[in-house]
């Protein structure tokens, strides 16, 4: 990896549609795993920041939320468990994008409410 290329931190997303269900005890289950993910305003500030730039993020992170590096770290790995967000280590740091397939899921989940 070129850690002088922002925008291949995170490996290519998987484009295909997700064909599972949205109604049903799995799709419940995951709609509710995932918001619990986003049931933070720390964790929806970053998946708005990381949605808003072509490019994966690294340490922007922490300079636009006013939040301690720890309490930032802690949120980016609540976020990355539930597959909303992807991380690449990259030297002494770990650059993070969206993951555009989990993000398409969620939208349906929600949007079979």
């Amino acid at each position: 990896m070129n850690s002088d290329d922002p925008a291949v931190c995170c490996p290519p997303a998987d484009d295909r549609p997700d064909l599972r269900p949205v109604e049903g005890d799995e799709a419940d289950h995951e709609l509710a795993a995932l918001a619990k993910a986003v049931g933070h305003p720390a964790r929806v500030q970053i998946l708005r920041l990381l949605s808003r730039r072509a490019s994966c993020v690294c340490g922007e992170i922490v300079d636009v939320l006013p939040l301690a590096q720890s309490t930032v770290s802690q949120h980016l790995k609540v976020l990355k468990d539930a597959g909303l967000v992807r991380g690449e280590i990259d030297g002494p740091r770990t650059c993070y994008c969206l993951d555009p397939r989990t993000m398409r899921r969620f939208k349906a989940l929600l949007g079979g409410l």
